[in-house]
C-alpha cells in the first residue's frame, strides 16, 4: 500500500511539476520532508536496523525529487 501511494505521489508532483512548475515546489518539498522525518525516526533503530528501515524512506524521498525535477525538466524543454 505503501508503494502505490508513493507511485501516486510521484505522478502527481510530476503533473504538477509540468503545469506550473513554481507551484509544485512546496508539495515537493513537503513530502520530501514527510520523508525525512520518517527516515529519521527509523535510523534510531539499533545498528543495522537503523540503515535497513530508513531505505525506503530515503528511496521515496528521491524518487519525489526526481519526478519533481523531470516534471520541470520536460516543461522547460517545451517550445512555448
Amino acid at each position: 500500500m505503501l508503494i502505490a501511494g508513493v507511485i501516486a505521489l510521484c505522478i502527481v508532483i510530476l503533473i504538477l511539476a509540468f503545469l506550473a512548475p513554481r507551484l509544485s515546489q512546496h508539495p515537493q518539498r513537503g513530502s520530501q520532508k514527510v520523508f525525512g522525518m520518517g527516515s529519521r525516526g527509523a535510523s534510531k533503530a539499533p545498528g543495522p536496523l537503523g540503515r535497513w528501515f530508513a531505505k525506503p524512506f530515503n528511496s521515496s524521498s528521491k524518487a519525489v525529487g526526481k519526478s519533481g525535477a523531470a516534471g520541470r525538466k520536460g516543461r522547460g524543454k517545451m517550445p512555448f
